[in-house]
């Protein structure tokens, strides 16, 4: 939990502070001055007693006791400030906007690390260095503009970057985008993302705070912590979107298998924000345009009415929401009728409703009490409305404002005359409206919203009767890709059902299988690491003359020490992976199998633990799927035993962390049965 000093302190040092308000130090200054900190508010300035009217001390050390210190000096004189104040002036907050510590090189992260554990020792918290600060009810500690007027219904904001938080600010006030606090955490030396969610979480309270959560994120640390508190803060009823920047931190390694050559970082983060309910954005604008229709009524089904007076726009729209599993239903009938006779001739109200260049606030007015109304079929509506500049629009603006607070349904209203009618825009900006102005961004952010799905309710605590046979195995092992007949007991412990293997060293042990195979057989080299690249599988193998001369084959390739034989199954081939990646749950992969899996890169992913429903999900979720359940007279497979055999690998997961990588690649699938013929495991303690 964020220590209560620098969330409410009482008193604030600026360290730094000037009467230069083109600087840090002066314009933090300036800023709390401005937004009127109700608390006690010193300077540290050696070469002046006052600095914009507040008193400023020479010396650090001659300041009184002080709650919260905003530091805006030299790096290399930081450690010594940060020190006296954590030691001598019981100071609990940090906030550094100091460049050149871990951003920079090797020293500087010497420097930053003696300042967390100077800070940590006191029992204090520091958010950043290199950051602009915050915002919040009880003062504004960033030196940067334009400061927004905060607003309870608005959103809470979470950057790692101190610029990119600025745009981001800079843009929603111009669409009408309001905020309840904004945080960034710059190089998050103490404080990260993961802490102020933790904050946000635990401070929560139903009827006060803000609904709506924004992050940028440049590194996620914690990703457990990450997952907790974003996951608690939905349940409550909270929405979050976010923007992930780079790759996770473990960075991207070359991959021995397929699912490490397909779970790339980015899948990590993909799945982490699936699992919490996070609805990911990959651009400042998306972010702000999902963030404005988060703010505003929910809509109870995905049926979009269009209203405008300009075609183009319309068809625009039209398109971006039909593509993305929404729907423009027509309006038909006598009641739609009545509608067109209010409107003038050459109006339409089919759906789009295109109420003409000429139209009026009347009209407009009339529509959206149509749809309202009399049309059950439709759950939201969509306004575009512009000027050509001949006319002032000031009484469209007021029945777009009066309806959207009163109407039931949401309103969206999509205004992209900027210029012609900006300060019309403004004022109804001013109302607590969100204006977007691009039909195409606000489309395809209607959707995402749209189509987000909640998480699930939770995952039953994963069954495993074999735990400590499991256990007993995996810690007789070491590191490295796991003998195959491990692997095969693995699964077996695990209920994932496998091809009864034969394993063969040498012509003794062939011909005591020979007693009990039956044909057809598929044989496969031990020893390299990729099978088909060495020519190491041989398939449809049909007598014993056969089996003997396919063994002495694969036997003389190079690194084999020993060949598996197995029956020769029939179906469709699928794949089931896994993989751990840094401090990451396990991800695991499904798809087609055998050599799709990374030509057509067909999978889906999701975070541990997977639950039978997120299974299905995930099989569903396949562009392979109509194949998968069968398609023109052909048989599908049993989707219940592939999501079954997801289920059994994640509940193996969870009892066996040390997993690196697992890849059953292929499974054979029928009606009847999944089962795997193919593993490969590596181990991580």
């Amino acid at each position: 939990m964020l220590h209560s000093k620098l969330i409410h302190p009482k008193s604030i040092v600026v360290v730094g502070g000037s009467d230069n308000i083109h600087s840090p130090g002066g314009r933090v200054l300036k800023n709390l001055i401005d937004h009127k900190f109700k608390g006690r508010l010193f300077v540290v300035n050696p070469r002046q007693d006052v600095v914009q009217g507040v008193i400023s001390y020479n010396n650090i050390n001659d300041i009184p006791e002080v709650d919260l210190a905003i530091i805006a000096i030299s790096a290399k004189y930081v450690v010594e400030a940060v020190m006296v104040l954590a030691q001598q002036k019981n100071t609990k907050g940090f906030i550094i906007f100091s460049a050149g510590f871990s951003e920079k090189d090797e020293y500087g992260a010497k420097l930053e690390e003696e300042i967390v554990g100077l800070i940590d020792e006191a029992g204090g918290n520091l958010l950043g260095p290199n950051n602009i600060g915050l915002i919040n009810k009880h003062y504004t500690g960033v030196f940067t503009t334009p400061v927004p007027k905060l607003d309870e219904s608005g959103v809470d904001f979470v950057s790692g970057s101190g610029a990119t938080a600025v745009f981001i600010i800079e843009a929603a006030q111009r669409m009408g985008l309001r905020f309840s606090s904004i945080y960034t955490v710059g190089n998050s030396a103490q404080i990260g993302v993961e802490e102020i969610l933790e904050y946000l979480d635990q401070s929560f309270k139903k009827d006060i705070s803000s609904k709506v959560k924004l992050l940028y994120i440049e590194s996620i640390k914690n990703p457990l912590k990450f997952l907790k508190h974003t996951t608690s803060l939905i349940r409550k009823g909270c929405k979050i979107a976010a923007i992930k920047a780079g790759s996770s931190e473990a960075g991207n390694r070359a991959a021995s298998s397929h699912t490490g050559a397909i779970a790339n970082s980015d899948v990590f983060i993909d799945t982490l924000f699936k699992k919490a309910g996070i609805i990911r954005c990959y651009g400042r604008n998306e972010l702000i345009n999902v963030a404005g229709i988060l703010l505003q009524k929910e809509s109870k089904g995905k049926n979009i009415a269009i209203i405008t007076h300009a075609g183009g726009p319309a068809v625009m729209l039209t398109d971006v929401l039909s593509k993305n599993g929404l729907k423009v239903p027509p309006l038909e009938g006598k009641d739609h009728d009545v509608l067109l006779d209010q409107l003038f001739d050459g109006s339409s109200v089919s759906n789009p409703i295109d109420f003409l260049a000429t139209g009026n606030a009347e009209q407009l007015e009339a529509i959206l009490e149509h749809c309202e109304n009399k049309c059950p079929e439709i759950d939201a509506m969509a306004v575009i409305f512009g000027s050509p500049g001949l006319i002032g629009v000031d009484d469209v603006y007021e029945v777009l404002d009066k309806k959207i607070k009163t109407s039931k349904k949401p309103i969206y209203a999509i205004l992209p005359s900027v210029v012609n009618v900006k300060n019309e825009i403004q004022e109804f900006i001013k109302k607590a409206n969100i204006a977007f102005d691009d039909e195409v961004l606000f489309g395809s952010a209607l959707a995402k919203v749209y189509n987000h799905t909640s998480i699930s309710d939770g995952t039953k605590n994963a069954e495993f009767k074999s735990l400590q046979k499991t256990r007993q195995l995996i810690d007789a092992l070491p590191n490295g890709y796991m003998p195959t007949e491990s692997a095969v007991t693995l699964l077996e412990y695990a209920g994932v059902k496998f091809a009864t293997p034969y394993y063969v060293k040498n012509r003794e042990e062939l011909e005591n299988v020979l007693q009990t195979v039956k044909y057809p057989l598929v044989l496969k080299v031990e020893g390299p690491l990729h099978k088909s690249d060495v020519g190491g599988v041989i398939l449809n193998i049909a007598s014993d003359t056969e089996l003997k001369n396919s063994f002495h084959k694969l036997m003389q390739i190079e690194g084999a020490n020993s060949v598996i034989i197995q029956p020769m199954l029939k179906g469709m081939e699928l794949f089931i992976g896994a993989k751990k990646e840094a401090n990451y749950p396990h991800v695991i992969l499904c798809g087609l199998g055998g050599i799709f899996v990374e030509v057509l890169k067909d999978v889906s992913a999701a975070m541990i633990p997977v639950s039978h429903e997120d299974a299905l999900k995930m099989v569903n979720d396949l562009k392979a799927y109509p194949i998968l359940k069968g398609v023109r007279g052909q048989s599908g497979i049993n989707i219940e035993f592939f999501a079954e055999t997801i289920v059994n690998i994640s509940n193996l997961l969870i009892m066996v962390p040390e997993i690196a990588e697992l890849d059953l690649n292929p499974l054979m699938a029928n009606e009847n049965d999944v089962t795997a013929v193919d593993v490969r495991i590596r181990l991580e303690k």
